[in-house]
Parts: C-alpha cells; sequence; structure tokens
C-alpha cells in the first residue's frame, strides 16, 4: 500500500473514532434523510474521476460526505455540468451543489450559500518550463499568449478584468466546457496558462510532478461554499456540521489529504 493510502487510511479511522454520534456532538440529526447533491467531477482537487477506479473523488466529496454523516443523513451523489449547475439547485433538481462555487452577491440572488468552507487566490497556471511571461502584466503584453477559461466562471472574469482588457469576447481567451479540459489543452500547449485558485493549482502541481508551475502573484481572493436551493432547510444543519468540522480539525485534515498528499501516480 502507498504511503498516501496508510496516511489516508489513519486519517479515517482516527476520525471515525473520534466522532460521536450527531446528537452526542449536539447536530441536527436528520433521521437517515436522503440529500440530493451535486458536481461536476472536473476540478481537481475539489472534484474528479478517480484516474485509477472513474469513481468520483476530491475535497469536496470527502467534506460534504463528512457533513451527512455528522448530521446522520445520506448523500445521493449526481453529477452536472457547470453552465446549468446552479440554475438546477435553483430549481430544486439537486439539493446541494459544489464545485469550488464562489460566494458572491450575484449568486445570493438565484440560491443560498453554506458559509465558506475554503478560502483562495486566483493564480496563473502555466507549463514548468514557460519563460515568456512572470506575472499577469507581462501575459497581458504579449498577444501571442492564450488563456484558457470556462464562461461563467470567477476564472473567467478573473481573466478578463484583471489580466486582460476587460472585453469578455477578447480571442485571447480561449473556453472550453470543463475545468480539467483547460488544462488539459495547457498541458498540451494549446494554451499559455489558466487561471485557478491556490488549492486547485497546488493539486494539479502535487498530481502532475513537473509538469506545471505558478508565476505572478496572487489576482485575488474567494470564498467557495455549497450552493442550495433557496429557502433550503438544510442551510442551518450543514453549517452546523462544518462549523464542527472546522473546529476539530478534520475539515485541516482534509485540505493536507488533497492538497498536498494526493498524487494521481500512486
Amino acid at each position: 500500500m502507498s504511503n498516501f493510502l496508510v496516511r489516508a487510511a489513519a486519517v479515517v479511522a482516527t476520525l471515525a473514532l473520534a466522532i460521536p454520534s450527531a446528537q452526542a456532538q449536539g447536530l441536527p440529526d436528520l433521521a437517515g434523510r436522503e440529500i440530493v447533491a451535486v458536481t461536476e467531477n472536473a476540478y481537481v482537487p475539489l472534484n474528479f474521476a478517480d484516474p485509477k477506479t472513474g469513481e468520483g473523488i476530491g475535497l469536496e466529496y470527502d467534506l460534504f460526505n463528512e457533513i451527512a454523516k455528522r448530521l446522520n443523513a445520506k448523500v445521493k451523489w449526481e453529477l452536472s455540468s457547470w453552465d446549468v449547475m446552479i440554475q438546477s439547485v435553483r430549481d430544486g433538481q439537486f439539493e446541494v451543489g459544489m464545485d469550488g462555487i464562489t460566494i458572491n452577491d450575484e449568486r445570493k440572488a438565484q440560491v443560498d450559500f453554506s458559509d465558506s468552507y475554503l478560502t483562495s487566490q486566483q493564480l496563473m497556471l502555466v507549463r514548468a518550463d514557460e519563460t515568456r511571461f512572470t506575472d499577469a502584466p507581462s501575459f497581458a503584453a504579449d498577444a501571442n499568449l492564450l488563456v484558457g477559461a470556462q464562461a461563467g466562471t470567477t476564472n473567467f472574469y478573473v481573466a478578463v478584468y484583471d489580466v486582460l482588457d476587460g472585453d469578455e469576447a477578447n480571442p485571447r481567451i480561449k473556453l472550453f466546457d470543463t475545468f480539467g479540459a483547460s488544462v488539459q489543452a495547457l498541458m498540451a500547449g494549446d494554451i499559455d496558462t489558466v487561471l485557478m485558485d491556490q488549492t486547485s493549482a497546488d493539486g494539479y502541481i502535487g498530481a502532475n510532478p513537473g509538469a506545471f508551475k505558478v508565476v505572478g502573484t496572487p489576482l485575488g481572493t474567494e470564498d467557495f461554499g455549497f450552493i442550495l436551493t433557496p429557502g433550503s432547510d438544510l442551510t442551518a444543519p450543514i453549517n452546523a456540521a462544518l462549523a464542527a468540522i472546522k473546529a476539530d480539525g478534520t475539515l485541516d485534515a482534509l485540505k493536507t489529504k488533497w492538497f498536498y498528499d494526493y498524487n494521481a501516480a500512486q
């Protein structure tokens, strides 16, 4: 067994022994309720398909499964593309959604948010051998350089307004259906950078040793939250469980597992 699997198993075993029932923790007891949760499976290391098994894995899977366990609930996992996820949760097709979703006022007008479970910054991921630019200004100054993004994401808007010229139709922005596809295009040399939060950058660098690096300084700060159907009765229980998970160190352990220990080659 690899060191990663040994360490991960030890973390899980320790937590299982240490965590009392929902009632013992003073948390709401959902009495075995099934929660329909949705993600995209394309955002390393938050949610993605295990390259060996195809199973959905990542920090968001582990974190929300842990929340459900502490609330005495079950999770039914579903998949959705990013472009319809917020609307689908708003309309009640799914109860909870997650995909590294930034908490902002525009989205708060459409869905409810949990408390933040992750604070991150936007960085420029590039190939490890990149020497043509070292930050956002030097990237913007070279008209031949391309950035990859998904339409409607925080990464897209940061590329438009903080890196380039504010034109959302700028041909230097190449759009992809999934976040993972943009990273594959970067690796193949079809584009020159992908903007992503610190945690995802750490995940891709760790999962692909020697392939990527980060250049420049952070371009902004964002908080990630779970989205819920407006008026959901799950918001308060999820926030209560999330607070307990933060307080007892479980969230820190999951960050270590997925941002530093995980390697797809193991």
